[in-house]
């Protein structure tokens, strides 16, 4: 029975927060049926975040995202962009976003008639790796 149950938790996919410098500063996650991309890319000095829900991302006027945790904090944004089911935000700064990643337990999207949210546990380190990634290019 426990060789079963070993093997049944072994087949469960990870949801780690994943860490990458190339081709660009990537910071993944894979939750469920929901995927979150953070982006930095060096020749543009663009950040993204890409939320992928599995129910897609409705027409909206507004876009936010919730940080619940020991550093509260909800950021909003009009500049937002659908397409098929992912909502992406790009902008020349994240580090609120970052600081909600590294620092709280738990992260919210939604827009007025959606929501997706995301178990930060793991994301501390692989943040930290993208921090440092953003500050020193890839040659």
């Amino acid at each position: 029975m426990r060789i079963l149950t070993l093997l049944a938790v072994m087949a469960t996919p990870a949801h780690a927060w994943e860490f990458s410098p190339t081709p660009i500063c990537t910071l993944t996650h894979s939750e469920g049926a929901v995927d979150v991309a953070v982006t930095y890319d060096h020749a543009t000095a663009l950040y993204a975040i890409s939320v992928t829900g599995p129910d897609g991302w409705p027409a909206a006027q507004a876009f936010s995202i919730r940080f619940d945790g020991p550093r509260p904090n909800t950021i909003s944004t009009t500049r937002h962009v659908v397409d098929g089911q992912t909502l992406t935000v790009t902008d020349q700064g994240f580090g609120n976003v970052l600081d909600g990643l590294e620092f709280n337990s738990t992260a919210t999207a939604f827009t007025q008639t959606a929501v997706v949210q995301v178990s930060l546990d793991g994301a501390q380190a692989p943040v930290q790796a993208f921090r440092a990634c953003v500050t020193a290019p890839i040659a």
